[in-house]
């Protein structure tokens, strides 16, 4: 990977509708190896997927939980079933496990606390858990899909298409 396919993952994380000759110009690039660097960028699992974020007031989930969670199961069982569990929640949007004292971390997006209430009654029933405890978010004061980009090696040997 070298800076300009560095300035085009960028571009992509910005706006991924952004035209592949627009990319292109602004990387210094004709198209066809501009487009052939997204390729393999694709084709390398360096960009996974594409896809519109959506404003959660308008789809009607504002409201942003943290879930901690801490379990006395540590078996790879019990690991595997309970990420089956956490696939069928469409309100888990994103789930972790963690080093320290809470084993698993998930954020949850609802319409209310009655939603989370009902979501969190659901999540019990399912799998059992030591200890679950909830945050939920006042306000967000940063929100990006986008990694930074700085620590990517670059690669000295690779010539301009």
């Amino acid at each position: 990977m070298d800076r300009t396919d560095r300035k085009i993952l960028s571009i992509l994380q910005e706006d991924s509708t952004v035209p592949v000759a627009e990319i292109a110009r602004r990387v210094g690039l004709s198209t066809t190896p501009c487009w052939r660097r997204i390729q393999k960028l694709e084709e390398d699992r360096v960009i996974t997927a594409r896809v519109a974020l959506l404003d959660p007031v308008k789809v009607n989930a504002p409201v942003t939980a943290f879930v901690s969670i801490v379990t006395s199961q540590h078996s790879q069982d019990w690991l595997t079933r309970f990420a089956g569990v956490i696939q069928d929640f469409p309100e888990v949007v994103e789930f972790y496990r963690m080093a320290g004292s809470v084993d698993y971390l998930l954020r949850v997006v609802v319409p209310d606390i009655a939603a989370y209430d009902a979501f969190y009654k659901k999540l019990i029933s399912k799998i059992e858990i030591s200890d679950v405890s909830t945050t939920f978010a006042m306000e967000q004061i940063k929100y990006t899909t986008a990694l930074p980009l700085g620590y990517i090696p670059l690669d000295k040997a690779r010539t301009s298409d």
